[in-house]
């Protein structure tokens, strides 16, 4: 046997049993990042929240989720990764009912911090789990490539989810979809879970996760200030004090012995490059998303069961591309493959952008299918060598990386993507005479808010507010699609450059 070469150990019946029960944490986690794209018109007309608000209950679930991962990976490492999956989804399933009943905005967004506070427990456990139960590498790579193929495809089925719900219940109903998933998962995985831990853990390092936290909070809640109010002094000081806090993140972690998260594993390639693709393939998703639901259901006026459908040929592609790209990157580098995974979804911002006002079904269909075999090969790619770039007893960290990189572009996703369309809209939208000034006010803020104040208007008032309505929002669709394509250039240039020398 060649010295470069590895014993196979093959996985027995019960590690593959064992992969399906963690997979049910990250079919939540990812449909909870998403379901809200079709249940937010619903929650806009029923609690009025103001855009602000609107992002806000979309992005605090992922904020929240983002700036804990690393740390709950850390802490899975050093107390028990399945323990901390078992506390998180206890927890993630006690929030979830409270955020379907949820009687205003406020309590909505409470919720939905909590839900990600829990939801960082579960994630980290589940990819590392993976790392110590298959121990050959190539099939590590094939659980890995399931695992970040249901990561992106469960992201897609969550407005699928959304859809079909919201048909027949109110939008609560979209949060409730937890506890029939963590049932099984708390019966199951005590059975077919093995626990695991590092040997010699470092320290819990409190004053690092608030500075994680601190360093990406306020430029996130920068960018959604730009949005609503325009440039002035507190998005530019909140973008300076998270800057400052970013550095001293990095400085203290670089000082310490053992640290939460090594930094010096960003000096490797394959890690570094990875993360990168990982993070901008979900803001390509989530950002995607983010419009094209609202787009079906307020623009082309479809139903939320018809709009679901519309999303299941790309979510197919998403699970078919994250399969096959498994064999494909023995013949070629992954870099080369992730690269073009990018340029697939650079090509489906460009033709939204393109054909603008004038896109049918068909064609966003198309677009999203285009956009869905990019995502599934490059998350599936990326994820697999985030994980193998570290050794087993650091694999909750290094999975937190991985998970961090892709909730901090959910959040960008909708916060930088999110905030142009905002923008957009309401620089574009014209009132028509007639509209009163409250109406006007909510009807500038979002498009569900137009939809809603057109539908207490008269006959000619109301249809001629929704045609100016759903004109700027298809304007702001197409600003922010050109924003999206320099991003994915910009992000294909950093790929080939990092990884281009790395093997499969």
């Amino acid at each position: 046997m060649s010295t470069l070469e590895e014993p196979r150990v093959i996985a027995t019946p019960q590690r593959w049993a064992a992969l399906a029960v963690l997979m049910l944490p990250v079919l939540l986690v990812s449909i909870d990042n998403t379901v809200l794209s079709f249940a937010l018109p619903h929650i806009a007309r029923d609690l009025l929240p103001s855009a602000a608000a609107q992002l806000w209950i979309v992005d605090a679930y992922p904020l929240v989720l983002a700036g804990l991962l690393v740390a709950m990976g850390n802490l899975g490492d050093r107390y028990g990764r399945r323990r901390m999956l078992m506390i998180g989804s206890v927890g993630f399933g006690v929030v979830s009912i409270v955020a379907a009943f949820a009687p205003d905005a406020t309590w909505l967004i409470a919720a939905r911090v909590l839900l990600g506070f829990f939801g960082a427990m579960l994630m980290p456990s589940t990819l590392s789990l993976l790392r110590t139960i298959f121990t050959d590498r190539r099939e590590r790579r094939l659980a890995i490539a399931i695992w970040a193929t249901g990561f992106s495809a469960d992201s897609a089925i969550g407005p699928i989810v959304g859809g079909l719900l919201l048909e027949n219940f109110w939008w609560g109903s979209t949060f409730l979809v937890a506890v029939p998933v963590l049932l099984p998962l708390l019966i199951l995985a005590p059975i077919l879970v093995r626990e695991s831990k590092d040997p010699s853990p470092g320290p819990f390092d409190l004053p690092s996760i608030l500075l994680s936290m601190a360093a990406l909070a306020p430029i996130v809640y920068a960018i959604k200030s730009f949005a609503t109010e325009g440039l002035g002094v507190l998005p530019v000081a909140l973008v300076l004090v998270g800057v400052a806090a970013g550095v001293l993140f990095v400085r203290r972690l670089l000082g310490r012995e053992n640290p939460m998260l090594d930094m010096k594993l960003f000096r490797v390639p394959a890690f570094s490059g990875a993360v990168v693709v990982n993070l901008v393939s979900v803001f390509s998703l989530v950002g995607f998303l983010f419009f094209l639901t609202q787009h079906l259901q307020l623009v082309l006026a479809m139903t939320p069961f018809d709009a679901a459908m519309a999303l299941v040929p790309g979510t197919v592609v998403i699970i078919v591309a994250g399969l096959l790209v498994v064999p494909l990157v023995r013949r070629i580098r992954p870099g080369f493959i992730m690269a073009g995974g990018l340029a697939l979804s650079l090509g489906a911002y460009a033709s939204i952008a393109l054909i603008g006002a004038d896109a049918t079904i068909v064609s966003l269909i198309v677009a999203f299918c285009v956009l869905g075999a990019g995502i599934g090969a490059a998350e599936t790619l990326s994820n697999d060598l985030i994980i193998s770039s570290v050794p087993s007893a650091k694999a909750g960290a290094a999975s937190g990386v991985s998970e961090t990189a892709y909730e901090i572009g959910a959040v960008l996703g909708t916060a930088v993507l999110g905030s142009i369309l905002a923008a957009s809209y309401r620089t574009s939208i014209v009132i028509p005479d007639g509209v009163g000034g409250a109406d006007a006010s909510a009807a500038k803020e979002t498009l569900g808010g137009a939809v809603e104040v057109a539908s207490t208007l008269p006959d000619d008032l109301g249809e001629r507010l929704l045609e100016s309505a759903r004109a700027a929002f298809d304007f702001g669709v197409v600003t922010t699609s050109w924003v999206a394509v320099a991003l994915m250039a910009v992000a294909i240039t950093v790929t080939l450059v990092t990884l281009r020398k790395v093997r499969g």
